[in-house]
């Protein structure tokens, strides 16, 4: 699965590929050269322009830069596709071409040195599990801690997640012809402190895409309004709604825990197409559709096909990603004001690449959690070899599958689901998983540990 490099150069202004050196010279003379970046706005002008000194067009520019990063607080709350914050500052979510550019953006603008990413990156907490010593007390841990609560409390869970899901339908201002549930409660990979649920609602009441995104915020304001004036009120804790989102936290059982809810409508016409035909005319459209808007709303018929995904690994690989989860956090640390725009992997990222670790190791049926993690972080520190791919629902020859390998930016975690789409490109925060990996393979947990089999290939890492 690991893909070969293929040569490229690539513009370290813009972040560009070319297929030759010549190429690459030959846009640089034509686009950039003799052209810098204005400091005050970021916006590239001709060296010496006399008329970008001015004060009105400086406002103009930074107001636009503003409304950008507004728009961009809302993208990046998003689910199912990437919006380029690989290349957005993680101080003040300007945006760049390209990975390089940004990163010496942040050097030489906010002075972003390796001790102030250490600093502002790692926060271990005390009570963290990297201090256990043996393998076996990982397994009480995750027994313990991590795995959901069975019995009595599992099926009263059960019964109060699909009441509040039946509900939903049954107060929805739209009618229902389809429903998609996700998240890592249905895909069997939440803890005991956190699970999020997913709602997909697809409905033909919607003319067309286009009518879905025009209508979806009057809808899922009214949903939301009924929810408020429901007898569920009093389990509701309402959170800020996306464009195409309503959200809301569910206290549970008891109010001993609770789920993460996420609301979204959406046309009907994908979820039908997908369940009785192939893909590839679906993938195409996707690919050659340039609005984020309706990006998202094709990419939630998708959701069905992830959850599978994610749901058919054996219930010690969903430990293991249990465990990696709860690594990511209790090991980082929160953000400040001044990174207030750095972005961390999704889980669904780390779901991806801890299944593709185990496979990696040949899918045991039982294995160390220990060698498993240990093979993960070692993985991590090098995120800018990591290039993974899998082909169960499209080819390896099919087109739109070459033409996103061939341009990949590392790392290349492409959605199994999705040709179109690299869930390592949320992040913009790469390198501070990288050096926490790093710091937590030095903690006790790991200490003396060398790789056993399955786990032989990581000695290569």
């Amino acid at each position: 699965m690991w893909g070969v490099k293929q040569k490229s150069y690539n513009c370290e202004r813009c972040g560009n590929d070319f297929v030759s050196r010549a190429a690459l010279r030959y846009h640089f003379h034509a686009k950039h050269l003799g052209k810098v970046h204005c400091e005050t706005c970021s916006v590239e002008i001709l060296c010496g322009a006399p008329s970008h000194d001015s004060k009105a067009e400086h406002e103009v520019v930074l107001v636009n830069n503003q409304r950008s990063c507004w728009n961009m607080t809302l993208r990046r709350e998003t689910k199912f596709v990437a919006m380029g914050t690989a290349t957005s500052c993680r101080m003040c979510c300007k945006q760049f071409g390209s990975v390089h550019a940004r990163e010496h953006h942040e050097k030489q603008k906010h002075h972003f040195t390796a001790n102030k990413r250490a600093q502002m990156a790692t926060n271990f907490k005390p009570e963290s599990f990297l201090e256990y010593t043996t393998p076996m007390e990982i397994n009480t841990f995750v027994k313990k801690n991590l795995r959901p609560i069975l019995g009595p409390v599992k099926l009263a869970c059960t019964s109060e997640v699909e009441g509040i899901i039946t509900f939903i339908k049954e107060i929805f201002p739209l009618p229902i012809t389809s429903i998609i549930k996700g998240g890592s409660y249905v895909k069997g990979t939440d803890t005991q402190d956190f699970s999020d649920v997913d709602i997909v609602l697809f409905s033909k009441a919607f003319a067309s895409i286009e009518d879905c995104q025009r209508t979806t915020p009057e809808v899922i304001e009214e949903l939301g309004n009924a929810l408020i004036k429901s007898s569920w009120t009093r389990r509701l804790v309402m959170q800020k709604h996306t464009k195409f989102s309503l959200r809301f936290y569910f206290k549970c059982y008891k109010n001993h825990h609770g789920h993460s809810f996420d609301i979204m409508p959406c046309y009907d016409m994908f979820a039908s197409v997908l369940s009785t035909g192939p893909k590839e005319s679906f993938y195409h459209k996707l690919y050659l559709c340039n609005d984020d808007d309706k990006i998202q709303l094709y990419s939630m018929a998708l959701l069905k096909y992830q959850v599978e995904f994610v749901k058919a690994s054996t219930e010690t690989v969903k430990d293991f990603i249990r465990l990696m989860k709860h690594w990511f956090k209790t090991s980082f640390a929160e953000p400040t004001k001044e990174n207030k725009f750095r972005r961390l992997p999704s889980s669904y990222t780390i779901e991806l690449i801890t299944i593709y670790v185990w496979e990696l190791a040949g899918k045991p049926i039982f294995f160390s959690f220990v060698q498993g993690m240990r093979a993960v972080l070692k993985l991590l520190t090098q995120y800018q070899e990591i290039s993974i791919t899998w082909h169960r629902h499209y080819r390896p020859n099919f087109p739109i599958f070459q033409k996103m390998f061939l341009k990949q930016s590392r790392p290349f975690v492409l959605d199994p689901v999705n040709p179109t789409f690299n869930v390592g490109e949320n992040s913009n925060a790469w390198d501070e998983v990288a050096h926490v990996a790093r710091q937590s393979l030095l903690k006790p947990l790991f200490n003396g540990i060398a790789a056993k089999e399955p786990w032989l290939f990581t000695n290569n890492w």
